[in-house]
């Protein structure tokens, strides 16, 4: 389990793959991001990700309830990377903090590819 939240009720738990699915479907919903981007270990080569893959392209790394994330992007041609990439970390930081009560730390954009 990646988070935990205790309460006088009882416990809550977040496995990194909710974590995960929430910050790929925060991503896919702002302007200018393509898709999630792999890298395939066969070739080394990154693939863009699209459907249910959006998790592939999230890692999550936990110090107690503070919570580090690192996703892997690509984004469309002719926008402006620096507020594409402004905008996701706004909005990741917002819904995991609203939907799991869990602190977000630290945010880390990699663009990974531009596609026309």
């Amino acid at each position: 389990m990646i988070g935990n939240i205790t309460s006088e009720n009882g416990s809550i738990n977040y496995s990194e793959e909710v974590i995960a699915n929430i910050v790929g479907v925060s991503t896919m919903e702002c302007y200018g991001v393509v898709g999630m981007a792999s890298k395939n270990a066969t070739d080394g080569l990154w693939e863009l990700l699209k459907g249910e893959s959006y998790t592939k392209g999230v890692k999550i790394h936990s110090k107690g309830n503070d919570l580090n994330i690192e996703l892997y992007i690509i984004v469309e041609y002719g926008t402006k990377i620096s507020v594409i990439a402004n905008n996701i970390i706004q909005k990741i930081k917002y819904n995991v903090e609203c939907y799991t009560g869990l602190k977000v730390s630290s945010i880390t954009v990699n663009v990974q590819g531009v596609r026309v």
